[in-house]
C-alpha cells in the first residue's frame, strides 16, 4: 500500500518526503520493524519510542512517523526517510493500521461495550445468544480473543493496541465473520486505540470509581468523558438508566438512537418480577411485543442489568425471544460469578475477585440471595500490592460466614507469609477461618463443609488455568480441580 493511502482520514499533517512509496507494514515497536515499514513513535508512559526512531530505520524502515513537539534536529533522521509528523501519533497509528487492513470494522457489524461493571459478561451474552441464531461471531476482551467459536489467544488488556486490533479484526473479516462484539475499556477511548472503528451500536453498562491514576485517569470526570467518546463515534445506543451517569447519556446525545433498560426506573426494555437463588436468576421482560420469562444460570442482581444488556443488542438484531431466552440460560463466562457444574449439585462459583472492592461485591452479591453460608477460599497474589492482604482478610471475615485462607499464585514469595498478612486483617473480625496454605485442600474442606443450600466462592483465580510458583506456571484448573475432588468421594 503507498504511504499516502495510509495517511488517509488524518489532518494536519506536516511532510517530508515522498508520500507515494510502497509500504509492506507498519509497527510501533522499533524491533518489530523489517524492510520497507514504516515506525510509528509514540510517546509512552515510561519510554518514549522517538528514542528508537534510529533503530527502526536499521532495522529498515523507509518512513517514520512522528509527534509535533519533538526535537527533529536530534533525531538527525537520513534524507532518503520520508517524514510525517502528526499532531498526536496514537491516533496516527490507529488510522493507519485501519486503512493498511482496509477499514476491515466496515466488513460487519461492530458492538462496542463500555462501562466499569459488566463488561465481560455482557460480550459474552451477546456471544452467546449470536452464535445460537446461526451468526459467525468475534469477541475481543478481557479474557480472550475468540473467532468463530474457538479462542485464537488470551488477552493481557481489556482493549487491544490499535494496530494488534485491526489486524486481529482484519483475521476475523477474512474468516467471514458477521458481528464483532468488543469490550472497550475507557482507557482505550483515551488513547485513541479505537480510533478508525466503525461501531453499529455501542453499550454503556454502569459507571463507578475505578482506574484513577497517574498513568489511566486523574478524576472521574475524565474517566467518565473517556467512556463517552464511544458514542460520539456511533448513533445507536444502548444505555442503563438506573446508573446515574448512564441516564445522563440520552440526554447528551439527543440525536442518536438510544435505547434504555433498567430496574428501578422507567426503560425502553425493563426486568419485573425478578427471582434471584444461589444457582440462577429469572425475570420477566417484554421481548418485541410480548412479556418473556427469562432465565440465567448466573446469580446475582447483576447478572439482570447483563441479560437486559444483551436483549437490547438481541432486539436490535432482530433475533428471536426463543433464541435469546436458550442462549441467556446456557451462558457460562469463564471465571466470572461462574457456577461450576458437579454430580453433587453444590453451587461452587469461581470468580476472578483479587482486589479488595471486587471481593466485598461478589461476597455482598452472593450473601444477599443464598439461603445457607457463604463459604469463602481466597489468597492473594505474591509480588503484588501486599497491603491489601490484610483488608481482604477483614473482608471475608465480615461477609463470609466461613472462610478458608489459601495461596493463589505466590510467585516469588512465600506463601506462609502472604497468608499470615491476610490472617491479620481477618483477626479483626469475629470471623470463622482456617488457613490451608495447599489451594486443592481448601476447597476439598470447603466442599466438605457445604451443603445445597450454602454457596462455595472461589475467589481470585477466575478464568486463569494456572498456579505461578517460583516463575513457573503450574496447570491449575479449578473446574477440574472441583470435579475431581467431588469424584472422589
Amino acid at each position: 500500500m503507498k504511504l499516502k493511502e495510509m495517511l488517509v482520514g488524518l489532518e494536519g499533517l506536516k511532510v517530508k518526503g515522498n508520500l507515494d512509496i510502497e509500504i509492506k507494514g507498519l509497527d510501533s515497536n522499533s524491533k518489530e520493524i523489517k524492510n520497507g515499514f514504516l515506525f510509528v513513535a509514540i510517546k509512552g508512559f515510561a519510554t518514549d519510542g522517538h528514542q528508537y526512531v534510529n533503530s527502526a530505520i536499521e532495522n529498515g524502515a523507509t518512513a517514520v512517523l512522528i509527534e509535533e513537539g519533538c526535537d527533529l534536529k536530534s533525531l538527525a533522521i537520513p534524507e532518503d526517510i520520508t517524514i510525517v509528523m502528526s499532531k498526536n501519533t496514537r491516533e496516527a497509528l490507529a488510522i493507519c493500521s485501519s486503512n493498511f487492513y482496509g477499514n476491515p470494522s466496515k466488513k460487519f457489524k461492530l458492538i462496542g461495550v463500555t462501562g466499569t461493571k459488566g463488561k465481560t459478561t455482557t460480550t459474552f451474552m451477546i456471544k452467546e445468544i449470536l452464535e445460537k441464531a446461526g451468526k459467525k461471531v468475534g469477541l475481543i476482551g478481557t479474557i480472550a480473543t475468540y473467532c468463530n467459536g474457538k479462542k485464537i489467544k488470551d488477552s493481557d488488556r481489556t482493549t487491544p493496541e490499535s494496530l494488534e486490533l485491526q489486524r486481529d479484526f482484519a483475521q476475523m473479516a477474512k474468516e467471514g465473520v458477521e458481528v464483532v462484539v468488543m469490550e472497550v475499556s475507557s482507557q482505550s477511548l483515551k488513547l485513541h486505540r479505537v480510533d478508525g472503528c466503525e461501531f453499529d451500536i455501542v453499550l454503556f453498562t454502569n459507571f463507578s470509581e475505578d482506574h484513577i491514576s497517574p498513568k489511566e485517569h486523574p478524576d472521574m470526570d475524565d474517566y467518565f468523558h473517556s467512556k463517552l467518546k464511544l458514542f460520539e463515534m456511533c448513533k445507536t445506543g444502548i444505555v442503563n438508566v438506573d446508573d446515574l451517569h448512564g441516564a445522563k447519556i440520552p440526554k447528551l446525545f439527543p440525536d442518536s438512537n438510544i435505547t434504555t433498560y433498567g430496574i428501578d426506573n422507567y426503560a425502553n426494555v425493563l426486568a419485573k418480577d425478578i427471582t434471584i437463588t444461589n444457582s440462577y436468576v429469572d425475570f420477566k421482560v417484554k421481548i418485541t411485543d410480548k412479556n418473556e420469562r427469562v432465565k440465567t444460570g448466573i446469580p446475582g442482581r447483576f447478572s439482570v442489568y447483563n441479560s437486559l444488556a444483551a436483549i437490547c443488542v438481541a432486539q436490535k438484531l432482530g433475533i428471536s425471544p426463543e433464541t435469546v431466552k436458550e442462549a441467556l440460560m446456557e451462558v457460562r463466562v469463564p471465571g466470572r460469578s461462574e457456577l461450576v457444574d458437579n454430580k453433587k449439585e453444590l453451587p461452587i462459583m469461581i470468580d476472578y475477585a483479587h482486589s479488595p472492592e471486587s471481593l466485598q461485591n461478589i461476597l455482598q452479591a452472593v450473601k444477599s440471595y443464598t439461603r445457607g453460608k457463604v463459604i469463602s477460599v481466597f489468597g492473594c497474589g505474591g509480588d503484588r500490592d501486599s497491603g491489601k492482604r490484610p483488608i481482604m482478610g477483614e473482608i471475608s471475615g465480615r461477609i463470609a460466614d466461613f472462610t478458608f485462607i489459601t495461596s493463589d499464585n505466590p510467585r516469588t514469595e512465600d506463601p506462609e507469609k502472604i497468608v499470615a498478612q491476610i490472617e491479620e486483617g481477618m483477626k479483626k473480625t469475629k470471623g470463622k477461618y482456617k488457613v490451608i496454605v495447599d489451594r486443592t485442600e481448601a476447597i476439598r474442606e470447603a466442599i466438605k463443609m457445604a451443603t445445597k443450600r450454602d454457596i462455595i466462592v472461589l475467589a481470585g483465580k477466575g478464568h486463569e488455568p494456572y498456579q505461578e510458583i517460583n516463575g513457573v506456571k503450574y496447570p491449575y484448573d479449578e473446574r477440574i480441580i472441583v470435579n475431581d475432588i467431588i469424584n472422589e468421594s
